[in-house]
């Protein structure tokens, strides 16, 4: 029988149990917190949540860019905020480009405000260094249509600057006395046209740009940039500043009477110069100096109805669903636009007050 197996015969030691301390063994899995599955949730709705408010963004954006229309809704300004009469307030701000879009959505809402019995007055509020003839003639032509037809008072309020077309736009409210307010500060006047020209030919000629056009007629392509205005080209331009500067006149003459009667006074005024509100009181050019306040209650007056049973509204552009995301007015950027650069380089005639070169790239 063979003998039981013994380390210690083959020289071997003995095999002993050993303590292991704890701090040596691989801790044991837990169980995710409470707290760790909260942070995983929270995480994971912000994930979501963000998802969601980039397609509303992304969804948003492309309406407002698809160019539909935003509708007119009102403001209370002041007096009663219900009552049986409604004053209401229309602006025109900024530089004058065109007049189809906001400014025609707030007279269509006159004019059903009137169609419904309600609207008895219409201040304008004029706060814009004008702009082009053809935008500026529009507002005012349709303004004038709106007081004709409905048959209600037209007053105007002019802000912060009423010069050149925003003083042209003024003239709606026809021959009706004390109807043209200036606040303290407004500048106004600028009355007079302005094509503007650049000669960028010593420039091309510096970096070795040649104008190398074909055209079907010399003056096809008169007034280009590209090389200095020929004593022809000046002639056919100055006929047509001349030619809205007569139209520009005659549009003040009808909104002042006193200057239909005294053309010699306009001529001394219609020089491009600007006047503080005080001088263009003074002169005939506006009746009164006043805030906004003041022309509503001309209005009021004029349109005979009691002012605690009126309601002052302003026209507001509706917000979008863009702007109610975004907080505030959603703008398409810029960007590189061909059709808006060649319309800049357009010859063009302005109602306009400014130092700057002018461009049209920004839409009314």
């Amino acid at each position: 029988m063979n003998a039981p197996y013994s380390p210690e015969g083959r020289g071997e030691q003995p095999v002993q149990a050993a303590v292991v301390p704890p701090y040596m063994l691989a801790p044991a899995p837990k169980k995710n917190s409470v707290l760790g599955k909260l942070l995983f949730v929270l995480l994971l709705l912000a994930f979501f949540g963000s998802l969601v408010l980039n397609l509303l963004l992304i969804v948003a954006v492309g309406i407002s860019a698809g160019g539909g229309e935003t509708r007119i809704q009102e403001q209370y300004v002041s007096h009663q905020r219900h009552a049986n009469h409604k004053v209401a307030i229309l602006s025109i701000e900024g530089v004058i480009a065109g007049g189809e879009g906001f400014f025609k959505r707030q007279l269509d809402q006159a004019y059903k405000d009137h169609a419904a019995g309600d609207l008895k007055a219409l201040v304008i509020r004029v706060n814009s260094p004008g702009g082009t003839i053809s935008g500026s003639d529009y507002m005012l032509h349709h303004l004038r249509k709106f007081r004709e037809e409905t048959r209600i008072p037209v007053v105007v309020s002019m802000g912060a600057i009423a010069a050149s077309g925003g003083y042209y736009v003024s003239m709606a409210v026809g021959d009706a006395p004390d109807s043209i307010f200036a606040e303290p500060t407004t500048w106004t006047g600028s009355i007079g046209v302005i094509i503007p020209h650049y000669n960028l030919a010593g420039l091309m000629k510096e970096i070795g740009v040649e104008s190398d056009e074909v055209t079907s007629h010399h003056l096809k392509g008169m007034g280009s940039f590209a090389r200095p205005m020929t004593d022809e080209e000046k002639k056919i331009f100055q006929g047509l500043v001349n030619e809205g500067f007569a139209r520009f006149k005659e549009a003040i003459q009808s909104g002042r009477p006193k200057f239909k009667a005294d053309p010699a006074a306009l001529d001394k005024l219609a020089t491009g110069q600007i006047f503080t509100a005080d001088q263009a009181k003074e002169s005939g050019l506006v009746d009164q100096v006043g805030f906004l306040e003041k022309a509503v209650e001309r209005a009021i007056a004029l349109a005979n109805v009691p002012s605690n049973d009126v309601s002052v509204v302003r026209y507001k552009s509706e917000p979008t669903l863009a702007d109610l995301i975004l907080g505030g007015q959603a703008k398409s950027s810029p960007g590189l636009d061909l059709a808006a650069i060649l319309d800049s380089a357009t010859p063009r005639a302005y109602y306009l007050c400014t130092w700057l070169p002018i461009s049209t790239a920004k839409p009314e």
